[in-house]
């Protein structure tokens, strides 16, 4: 990590509002001490890189607040943002840190978000030290191969208008604001073109399947906001049975 910006204030990881939500939340009161001790927290503006693809793994990420997402450059040389994003209590980098190897991808704020950065060496010896440790990251690695797998199949399997109506439920849940006539508005954090890449479509066939949403009454698009005026026909889209 770069030092164009002074490190946040070194808060105790207790006090986090999304420790709870890490692995590293069941370690003992002198472990916890060290990695206090040794963290470095900054604050990413959106747009900044966090780390590079290709780049050395020196340790791992944990992301306090904002949002991170994961670019890779396909073979026209063009960046693709993947499906998954990393909100408040993710780590990012543990895979190439036990795997001995380089970052398979680009990390980005695509919101303002503060990260704190936790060294190789002390990650090292924190699993040694914790086999619980290594435990809650083998759970992490197998869930984000589950959702992997998950999303392949969404991708080869349903409609892109499944898709998308798929993404702004997930969406709804962390950017989503209700109102008292049933309506919900959310605030899209990443861009169109993103949203393509995210769903493995091109950007025009979103554009088709986002006219087609507003002209079948269900949502309207201005912009980054998305106004869903029927969430309930929105989640008809994804269960016709109502099996959900």
């Amino acid at each position: 990590m770069g030092d164009s910006k002074a490190p946040a204030s070194q808060t105790d990881c207790i006090f986090c509002k999304v420790f709870g939500r890490t692995e590293w939340s069941g370690m003992s009161a002198a472990d916890m001490a060290k990695l206090n001790e040794a963290k470095v927290c900054r604050q990413f503006d959106r747009g900044e890189a966090i780390f590079y693809e290709g780049d050395e793994c020196r340790g791992v990420y944990c992301i306090k607040s904002g949002l991170v997402g994961i670019r890779k450059i396909d073979g026209e040389g063009n960046s693709v943002l993947l499906g998954r994003l990393g909100y408040p209590g993710t780590t990012l980098g543990y895979r190439p840190l036990l795997a001995g190897e380089c970052h398979r991808g680009t990390a980005e704020a695509l919101e303002d978000s503060q990260v704190c950065f936790i060294a190789a060496g002390l990650v090292r010896w924190l699993l040694e030290r914790n086999p619980d440790l290594g435990l809650r990251f083998l759970h992490h690695a197998a869930k984000d191969l589950g959702n992997a797998e998950e999303d392949f199949f969404q991708n080869a399997a349903h409609p892109l208008r499944l898709r998308l109506a798929h993404l702004l439920l997930v969406l709804k849940d962390h950017y989503g604001e209700n109102f008292d006539d049933g309506t919900v508005m959310v605030e899209l954090p990443v861009t169109r073109q993103d949203l393509a890449s995210m769903m493995g479509a091109r950007p025009e066939s979103i554009s088709r399947v986002i006219k087609e949403l507003d002209q079948d009454g269900l949502a309207t698009f201005s912009g980054r906001q998305v106004h869903i005026q029927r969430i309930d026909d929105l989640l008809w889209e994804l269960d016709p049975a109502g099996e959900a």
